[in-house]
């Protein structure tokens, strides 16, 4: 099983970007995904997930309005458009895959890892 994520960069407050996760190995309609993040210093944090048929979907409150999580099953890649980037969304962007629903935001229970891509905003 393989998760890839990229898409991440340097970006002015403001400016969006779109991370993808690209995945191989796994039955991706079988999974739900989360993206989730570490700043320097910080603890892994929860950021989107997106259940198994896309239908059901939760931010955390820091991202809410702002993020955007969609799957694409014919493509078998998640994705996480961010807009309106501030100075604090700064850090390494993870994305996961989990089968069990109920633990959606606890990065501990998710079984596979993308290797994570940077995210820097810049005041």
């Amino acid at each position: 099983v393989q998760l890839q994520a990229f898409g991440g960069g340097l970006v002015q407050a403001g400016g969006s970007l779109r991370l993808s996760c690209a995945t191989s190995g796994l039955m991706f309609n079988n999974y739900h995904f989360g993206w989730f993040r570490q700043a320097p210093g910080k603890e892994r944090e929860f950021v989107a997930t997106i259940s198994m048929t896309g239908l059901h979907i939760y931010y955390a409150g820091a991202v809410e309005g702002r993020f955007s999580i969609s799957r694409d099953t014919a493509k078998n890649t998640v994705y996480l458009q961010m807009n309106s980037l501030k100075p604090e969304d700064t850090a390494l962007y993870y994305c996961a895959a989990d089968r069990q629903w109920s633990r959606r935001y606890e990065a501990r229970f998710y079984d596979y890892w993308g290797q994570g891509t940077e995210v820097t905003v810049s005041s």
